[in-house]
C-alpha cells in the first residue's frame, strides 16, 4: 500500500486517546468506499486498541504527517493457504532448501526491513510510531516476525499480528529472489486458516490471493480468531 496524501471531505468518525474499554470502532458497513475503507480518524496505537481493531477487521495505516487512519476495506484481500500458488521457480527455490525460515529471531530487523523496502523513505507508511507500536505487540505475544536466512543473512521476511488460526500479514520484504515467497510458503504449511493480505496487488494475485467481501471476512474472523481473552495474556499462536 502507499500512503493516501488528501484526507476525503466527508467528515470521519474520530476516535479519543488514550484507549478506553468502553469506546468501540464505528461499524465496518460505515467504512468510506472512496477511499475504500476508511473508517476512523485519531484514537492512539495501543496494544489494546490495535487487538480490538483487529478482531474486527479494522487496521490503521497512515503516513507520518497524518493523524491515525482506520480502515476495513471492501473487498478484502486474502490468502486461504491450501490455495497459495507455487510457481514452478518457486518450487524449485524450495527444493534447493538453501533457505531456513525462522519465527520471532529478529522481529525488529524484520520490521525495519519491511520500513525501507517501501522504497521513499517518506513514502513509507511504517513510521516510528507504528514500529513502536508493533514491538510492544511483539512483547506481548502478538506481533509475530518470520525470517528468511540464505546463512548468517536476513534475505527477507514478513510481520503481522496472529490471533487464532488468523494471521494477518502487515508487511514483508526480499533481498534475495522469492526469500519473501518462501516464508509465505512456509506459513502456508502451518496450521492457519486465512491470512489476511489487507488490500490486492498484482504481486498477492500470482500467489493466489483473492478478494471476498468484507461481510464474509468479518463471518470468518469470527469463526476462526476465537474469543477475546485478557491482553496480558498474550493469545500466543507458536509454529
Amino acid at each position: 500500500m502507499r500512503v493516501m496524501r488528501i484526507m476525503p471531505e466527508t467528515p470521519m468518525p474520530r476516535l479519543i486517546a488514550p484507549y478506553a474499554p468502553t469506546e468501540s470502532f464505528p461499524s465496518v458497513a460505515q467504512a468510506l468506499e472512496d477511499p475504500d475503507g476508511l473508517l476512523a480518524v485519531g484514537g492512539d496505537l495501543s496494544p489494546q486498541r490495535l487487538i480490538h481493531a483487529y478482531r474486527q477487521g479494522i487496521f490503521p495505516w497512515f503516513g507520518e504527517e497524518q493523524p491515525i487512519l482506520w480502515w476495513s476495506p471492501n473487498p478484502r484481500t486474502v490468502i486461504f493457504p491450501e490455495k497459495f500458488h507455487r510457481s514452478r521457480s518457486l518450487r524449485r527455490t524450495l527444493r534447493r532448501g538453501h533457505f531456513k525460515i525462522t519465527q520471532n529471531a529478529d522481529f525488529r530487523a524484520v520490521i525495519r526491513g519491511c520500513a525501507v523496502a517501501r522504497g521513499v523513505e517518506n513514502d513509507t507508511w511504517i513510521t516510528t510510531e507504528m514500529m513502536t507500536a508493533y514491538e510492544k505487540l511483539h512483547q506481548l505475544g502478538y506481533a509475530h516476525s518470520f525470517e528468511c536466512w540464505a546463512g548468517n543473512e536476513l534475505a527477507g521476511g514478513l510481520y503481522g499480528v496472529i490471533l487464532g488460526q488468523v494471521l494477518f500479514g502487515e508487511s514483508m520484504f526480499s533481498r534475495k529472489t522469492d526469500a519473501s515467497k518462501v516464508v509465505l510458503a512456509h506459513l502456508c504449511e502451518q496450521d492457519f486458516q486465512l491470512i489476511d493480505c489487507q488490500v490486492s496487488n498484482p504481486h498477492l494475485q500470482r500467489l493466489g490471493a483473492v478478494q471476498i467481501p468484507r461481510s464474509r471476512f468479518i463471518a470468518l474472523l469470527q469463526q476462526w480468531v476465537g474469543p477475546a481473552g485478557d491482553l496480558a495474556d498474550g493469545e500466543q499462536h507458536v509454529i
